[in-house]
Parts: C-alpha cells; sequence; structure tokens
C-alpha cells in the first residue's frame, strides 16, 4: 500500500553516496570511469568490498545483495546511493528489503533498467521517491548533458522541468499525477506479484531496449489486461534503443491506447539511449503536451 511520498533531503558538495550492486556483476574499467564521475560531481562515492562480489550472473547471493542496500539505508553517513549496474536480479531482492528501515531512513536511490524493480516498490511499500536515472557504468560513457542533469537532480532543493527537444505528441492533453514507471520488461515481470505496479493516478514513463515491436506490444498487452494502466493519468516515452523505427514503436502504443483519454508523449531522452536524462520518480507533475514539457510541481 502506498503512502505520501517521501522526498529525501537534497545532496551537497562533500556528501558521501553509498554504492549497491542489487543486479549484475560489472565490468571494473566501466566502474571505476563511473565512480570518477560521480567524484567530478563533488561527492564521496562508499564502495564497499561486498560490491565486488559474483555468483552465477548475479553480483553474489539474494542475501548478500540485499543486505548491502539494507545496510547502506540504516547508515546515516550515507546520503544517496547510486547503483552499480542494472541487468537483472532486483526483483530477486523484494521479499527481503527492510521496508520499514527504508521508510525510517530516506535517501534517494539512483539507477535505471532492471533498478525500476527497486524504485517502484520502495515508492509503493515506503511512498519514498526516487531517481530513475544513469547506474555507475553507464555514468562511464554517459554524455555531459546526463552527467549535469544527475547532479541537478540530486542536489535541487525542488526537480528540474524536463522537456524534450523533439517531442512527439501521440495524444494531446494536460493533466498531473506522481510520476512512475520505467523500464517496460522489468514492469511487466512484477505482473502477477505481490510487487505488481500500481499506475492509478500516476504519470507512467516507459523505456526499453533490445526489444522488438511484437515483444514490446505482448509486454503492453499483458500489462493492460492485468489492468495495470486503467487508472493511469498520462504516458510519457523514453528511449527504445534498438527496438525497430520509432515509428513502429508508436504504431504499438497508438494502437493499444486509442481508447485511453489522457495525454501521451513520445521523445524524452530517458532510458538505454545515448543521453539519459534523470527523472524524478514518486514526485508530482505536470505533463503538458501543448507546452512539450514535464513539470515538476
Amino acid at each position: 500500500m502506498e503512502t505520501d511520498s517521501i522526498r529525501p533531503e537534497p545532496l551537497k558538495e562533500g556528501d558521501k553516496v553509498g554504492i549497491a550492486a542489487p543486479a549484475g556483476p560489472f565490468k571494473m574499467d566501466r566502474f571505476e570511469k563511473g565512480l570518477e564521475a560521480i567524484k567530478a560531481m563533488g561527492f564521496v562515492p562508499v564502495v564497499a568490498e561486498a560490491v565486488f562480489a559474483q555468483e552465477r550472473h548475479l553480483a553474489g547471493s539474494d542475501k548478500h545483495r540485499v543486505g548491502l542496500i539494507n545496510r547502506l539505508f540504516a547508515d546515516d553517513a550515507i546520503k544517496a546511493i547510486f547503483c552499480a549496474r542494472g541487468g537483472f536480479g532486483c526483483l530477486r531482492l523484494l521479499p527481503y528489503l527492510d521496508y520499514e528501515l527504508i521508510r525510517g531512513n530516506p535517501k534517494t536511490l539512483i539507477g535505471f533498467s532492471d533498478i525500476t524493480a527497486l524504485l517502484v516498490t520502495l515508492l509503493q511499500r515506503c511512498g519514498l521517491a526516487g531517481l530513475h536515472g544513469p547506474v555507475v557504468t553507464s555514468l562511464a560513457f554517459a554524455d555531459e548533458e546526463s552527467k549535469v542533469r544527475l547532479k541537478q537532480m540530486l542536489t535541487a532543493d525542488d526537480p528540474v522541468d524536463l522537456s524534450p527537444a523533439d517531442p512527439i505528441v501521440v495524444k494531446e492533453g494536460r493533466v498531473s499525477g506522481i510520476v512512475s514507471g520505467g523500464n517496460l520488461a522489468t514492469l511487466c515481470h512484477l505482473v502477477g506479484t505481490d510487487y505488481a505496479p500500481d499506475f492509478s493516478g500516476k504519470i507512467v514513463i516507459l523505456e526499453d531496449v533490445n526489444e522488438a515491436p511484437y515483444r514490446i506490444d505482448r509486454m503492453l498487452t499483458q500489462m493492460r489486461l492485468a489492468g495495470c494502466f486503467d487508472a493511469m493519468a498520462g504516458l510519457i516515452l523514453g528511449s527504445f534503443k534498438d527496438c525497430g523505427s520509432i515509428e513502429s514503436t508508436l504504431e504499438v502504443f497508438e494502437d493499444l491506447f486509442a481508447d485511453f483519454d489522457g495525454p501521451i508523449m513520445a521523445g524524452f531522452p530517458v532510458g538505454h539511449g545515448e543521453t539519459n536524462l534523470a527523472i524524478p520518480v514518486g514526485v508530482e507533475a505536470e505533463l503538458d503536451t501543448e507546452q512539450g514539457v514535464l513539470r515538476y510541481r
């Protein structure tokens, strides 16, 4: 059951940020370059030896990975938590997170892709706002715009609006709601579990990578049949990298959401694309297709 949204305090230069590895293992060269990017933002990354564990395709056992996350939330010296990488494995942690501890020690969790499972669940179980944005390893090759906005979102008292350079209006309108969502495949895999996404009254952002249009169609259809989008307020489409042409992707959404009354806007550089702009989730915003903007309140 979702509670009132909790927005963690903004970061200051010199703040310590913990590094968690809730999903798969990572390449050391990218990890180290990502840490340098975090240092360049003025933060001090705290890296425990536990981050480097590896068990098959995961960064350690479920108990190991979730233990590090819980410890980072409990540590008062840590002001935010960056995820090392996404990939796979976060869904396995959901039953073992200490939600009461996390609710009592709110801090910003940063990540995307498979980290969507954590962001959406912490919002629904704890009311905790998070940041859908680059992980440590993707910061290694992130463009300057992505890094600048990430720091801005972490340090600003209020979230900064997001306006795509080339917005695509699929359905016109203006609506307000709390922003939620993230990676489509990850969200789809939550359907049928105790952690299924509840998008009632939400402005939902969706993105993905390496998914053909027919698979996007299949995932969206499953979520529609499960009622995930029944009371959704609005829809934002981020990057759909290597998912076929943008036209074919938009056709799927236009078809499946033909009876949706709210606004739908595409073109947001959020997700697996070359630019991955950080976007707060769990925070109230207004989606305005006439102005082509997601305006935070």
